[in-house]
């Protein structure tokens, strides 16, 4: 059996020009073949990513090919972008051969701890108190980390438009920890 790797990632926004203003792409097309080469770039086929949100914001066909090219067993947490103004998940996102039905909240394990995941930063989670660590996006890297809460978004300097693995996105706060 072969090893299956996690990795965390957030707010990719296919196709969404607004992020042009604040991304380093001239278009939406240069931005979703780059978004799309990083995240295969590290992700192999058997792997399961963790989206937390705003995953596209093209009509189902584009969302579905972009879909397709990712690598990975894909999970989505809801974010504000993947639902209609109704509040139900937008049919070009609920369309897609998610590896779990999309959910507004997760929880898995890592290295033996428990990893609590929502779309929006929290400044308190589930078992925060014994040591849980919590990851989110939608804040598009303007929120410092706190304690063992950080965002994963693609927009974070550290991430470099990439998914990341949770040794990855932990290691600077454990530093942290270790300093305090």
């Amino acid at each position: 059996m072969a090893f299956t790797s996690q990795y965390f990632t957030a707010d990719t926004h296919f196709g969404h020009a607004l992020m042009l203003k604040d991304r380093p792409f001239s278009t939406t097309n240069e931005m979703d073949r780059h978004l799309i080469d990083s995240w295969n770039s590290v992700v192999r086929d058997g792997d399961i990513v963790w989206h937390l949100g705003d995953f596209s914001y093209h009509d189902e066909a584009r969302t579905k090919s972009i879909f397709s090219q990712l690598k990975g067993r894909k999970r989505l947490v809801l974010g504000n972008h993947d639902l209609d103004n109704r509040g139900d998940v937008r049919k070009s996102i609920a369309s897609l051969a998610w590896d779990q039905e999309p959910t507004h909240y997760a929880e898995c394990k890592q290295d033996g701890e428990r990893v609590i995941m929502n779309h929006y930063a929290q400044r308190t989670w589930s078992a925060s108190v014994h040591g849980s660590w919590h990851l989110y996006g939608h804040s598009h890297a303007r929120l410092p980390a706190y304690g063992r809460s950080r965002d994963c978004g693609v927009d974070c300097p550290d991430l470099g438009f990439t998914p990341a693995s949770f040794r990855a996105l932990t290691a600077s706060m454990r530093d942290a920890e270790v300093v305090a």
